[in-house]
């Protein structure tokens, strides 16, 4: 089952890296504005996005398999056709805990290959908007 309830979704903010895929270098953009919050509150954002070499002053990753750091949660920015592909390679790392995928973005299917992976999975939320609501 997918996280539902405050008390899963609160778990989640104990964690401390978010790698952002679909990250946009563009202000006023949510894939942009919402990773921006998340920094601003505490959170260490790794951008991936293999159109910019920096976001929010920190180097942006082309594709999450380059990521050479530590990655607590996966948070997506990209259509919900891309998620299985983005599954596969958050399936390849040993590090992630979590799977979030932003407001508007769902593919139950994949969802459900991350969980039988021992990931916890968001779907359809926004990070920012939970993490406002729960932890203001």
């Amino acid at each position: 089952m997918p996280i539902q309830t405050d008390a899963e979704l609160e778990q989640l903010f104990d964690l401390d890296t978010i790698a952002v895929v679909g990250c946009s270098t563009t202000p006023g953009k949510a894939a942009h504005d919402v990773p921006k919050y998340m920094q601003a509150r505490g959170y260490e954002i790794v951008p991936v996005n293999p159109f910019a070499d920096e976001i929010l002053g920190e180097r942006a990753y082309d594709s999450l398999d380059e990521v050479d750091r530590e990655v607590d949660i996966v948070d997506v920015f990209r259509p919900s056709e891309e998620v299985p592909g983005i599954v596969d390679d958050v399936l390849e790392r040993d590090d992630v805990e979590a799977l979030w995928l932003q407001l508007g973005i769902a593919d139950d299917e994949a969802a459900a290959r991350a969980e039988k992976a021992g990931l916890l999975v968001v779907q359809n939320k926004c990070i920012k908007v939970e993490h406002s609501r729960l932890r203001g």
